[in-house]
């Protein structure tokens, strides 16, 4: 049975994660990286943790369907803002043209979404495993820059971040390129 009120327990972590942004953003900005870290890793949590929540006990909603992927996007742009522009400090930045990539790629991807005609055709805007997978390998970077920037510098890091960086990239020009060609796709008439 669908939940009649619009705060489920998923929803109310997905709450939760928008409210941890701006704490994950002043950590950043004041370079607490621990701290950061922590709240980007408690994020994530809450992002499993509520849609298994939504699967499981059929709890998924319309406000959720919206506030779920508008908190991830939300808390991923800031992380490569801030990751990419305030690096005073930090020994694991995000260079910047790949934050401008990744970030690019989801605002474009959301903007054509809301300003399709047909952007009620959920099949339309699911994301592919190339999307999917671009995410995963975004989350992972700044993943690791967070904890790399925590720890401080150590010389294995540097070989290792360059190359992450680059397949971040490669898949968010690939994984936007894919979206877009099939969302503009016509179906052919049978």
């Amino acid at each position: 049975m669908k939940p009649t009120s619009p705060l489920t327990l998923p929803n109310a972590l997905t709450l939760l994660r928008i409210l941890a942004i701006p704490f994950f953003a002043i950590a950043v900005w004041y370079g607490h990286h621990w701290q950061a870290f922590v709240l980007f890793a408690a994020a994530g949590f809450t992002d499993l943790l509520d849609g298994f929540i939504a699967r499981t006990f059929n709890q998924s909603s319309e406000l959720g369907a919206v506030l779920d992927p508008a908190a991830d996007k939300l808390l991923m742009t800031t992380a490569f803002l801030l990751l990419a522009f305030r690096t005073q400090g930090m020994t694991a930045p995000i260079p910047v043209w790949v934050a401008i990539l990744a970030i690019s790629r989801d605002g474009l991807i959301s903007f054509y979404a809301f300003a399709s005609t047909d952007r009620l055709n959920n099949r339309k805007f699911q994301p592919s495993w190339l999307g999917k997978l671009s995410t995963a390998m975004q989350l992972i970077a700044v993943s690791l820059g967070l904890f790399f920037n925590a720890l401080g510098y150590r010389p294995w890091m540097e070989p290792f971040l360059p190359e992450m960086y680059w397949v971040v990239a490669i898949l968010a020009l690939s994984s936007g390129v894919h979206y877009f060609v099939r969302a503009t796709r016509t179906p052919m008439a049978c």
